[in-house]
């Protein structure tokens, strides 16, 4: 882009164009030349982003090379000081757009003077406690070459470990409604100085009732021209767009849709099964080596404590997900997992979105979710960063009335076969 282009579009946001500087260089024995990627016409790489060295290494720690549709979209307006509203799925890179922006925004920009204890220069608002524990963990490892600090302040986490964060500098603060509000309340939080603002997800949150606390959090950071505002959303409603008008000036509108196109790293099946068979069937196409990390969905809490229990007894390694899991032992669970200490993850669709998992090799759907947006959240757990996938859906009396609204939601025709031979 060129800078002509860049002051047009600085003009257009309505907020003040960010003077790009080179970050001081610290001394390092890596350089770019150590993160080489070739130009690829119709492709944005990082490096054509000018960004901070640290920030950089970060990324090529990280194994990225070229961007994602929304992280190519949406650094092309961020970078430049300007709100943005993004509508995209999880797992199509947003959490690393929003992170990168921001990160090298404040590597640019040193804090300003008299920055207090507990007052954060950004403040990403997630839903859930595992998206925001995850956002937070993406932040660390795109920091860690930097001396910016991050924090976290969820739910159903040890209060004073989290009150004891904020008794520092916090550069990024990763937080839930309740709990923001709560330190808030008590005076251990001043979100006045907050720069950037982050609502992640806003479409759950209106859907879980959250949107009067995100109100209140809003009212305590400084005005909308006076900050830089991110929405992202999965699904945009018409409370979604009223929301984003109100919280932010002249956007950029970044939309990537899902659709089965953007599902092409993932081989989808769809196997005839009786509700009676799926068990066998499950532990069956466990016992093959090609399912080395597997996410199995049920819609009921239930049935994940049956599976979970029968898993076990046929010597799988697995464990469980879901509401009735205690928040400590769910965060265990998921490092296991990571780290390949577990095979099997039997889960509801608390982990389908906002749960980020490398190489998971198949997903498999024992029931098909009732609404059709959540049967692309479950698959899109695999299929990841280029990677290969399969999706496995187990299609019995009651489930195959869910399969048409899936198909006219994702605008193609799911294969139906039987299972594979002495599965059964």
């Amino acid at each position: 882009m060129s800078e002509s282009e860049k002051t047009t579009q600085a003009a257009v946001s309505g907020k003040p164009k960010r003077r790009r500087r080179k970050p001081r260089r610290r001394q390092s024995s890596w350089d770019l030349r150590q993160f080489k990627v070739p130009a690829v016409a119709g492709q944005w790489r990082f490096h054509d982003f000018d960004l901070p060295l640290p920030l950089m290494r970060a990324i090529h720690a990280q194994g990225f090379e070229y961007c994602t549709p929304i992280q190519a979209e949406a650094l092309r307006h961020t970078l430049l000081g300007g709100d943005m509203v993004g509508k995209a799925q999880t797992g199509t890179g947003k959490t690393a757009a929003f992170l990168i922006s921001v990160l090298a925004y404040f590597l640019e920009e040193p804090a300003p003077d008299g920055q207090k204890n507990g007052a954060p220069r950004a403040l990403i608002v997630a839903p859930t406690r595992e998206l925001a524990l995850q956002i937070e963990k993406d932040a660390k490892g795109l920091a860690r070459f930097t001396k910016l600090n991050v924090a976290s302040v969820v739910g159903g986490m040890d209060y004073q470990k989290q009150r004891e964060q904020l008794d520092k500098n916090v550069d990024i603060l990763v937080a839930t409604p309740g709990r923001l509000l709560d330190f808030q309340q008590k005076g251990e939080l001043d979100l006045s100085q907050t720069e950037v603002l982050v609502l992640d997800e806003a479409d759950r949150m209106l859907s879980m009732g959250f949107m009067p606390d995100v109100k209140r959090i809003i009212r305590y950071t400084p005005k909308t021209e006076e900050r830089q505002t991110f929405l992202f959303s999965a699904t945009f409603s018409d409370d979604v767009a009223r929301l984003a008008s109100q919280w932010t000036q002249t956007p950029a509108h970044v939309e990537i849709e899902a659709t089965f196109d953007n599902q092409a790293d993932i081989d989808q099946h769809v196997y005839l099964v009786s509700d009676a068979d799926k068990q066998r069937l499950l532990v069956n196409l466990l016992g093959q080596d090609s399912f080395e990390r597997v996410i199995v969905f049920c819609n009921r809490r239930d049935l994940v404590r049956e599976l979970d229990s029968e898993l076990k007894k046929a010597g799988i390694s697995a464990a469980m997900l879901s509401g009735d899991v205690p928040q400590e032992q769910r965060i265990t669970t998921l490092e296991r997992f990571r780290e390949g200490e577990l095979q099997v993850l039997v889960a509801t669709d608390v982990a389908g979105r906002g749960i980020h998992i490398d190489d998971v090799s198949h997903v498999i759907n024992y029931t098909l979710p009732e609404d059709p947006e959540d049967y692309v959240h479950r698959i899109g757990r695999t299929g990841r960063a280029g990677a290969k996938g399969v999706s496995i859906s187990f299609a019995g009396e009651e489930d195959a009335f869910s399969l048409p609204e899936i198909e006219r939601y994702i605008d193609d025709k799911l294969p139906c076969e039987h299972p594979p031979e002495g599965m059964l």
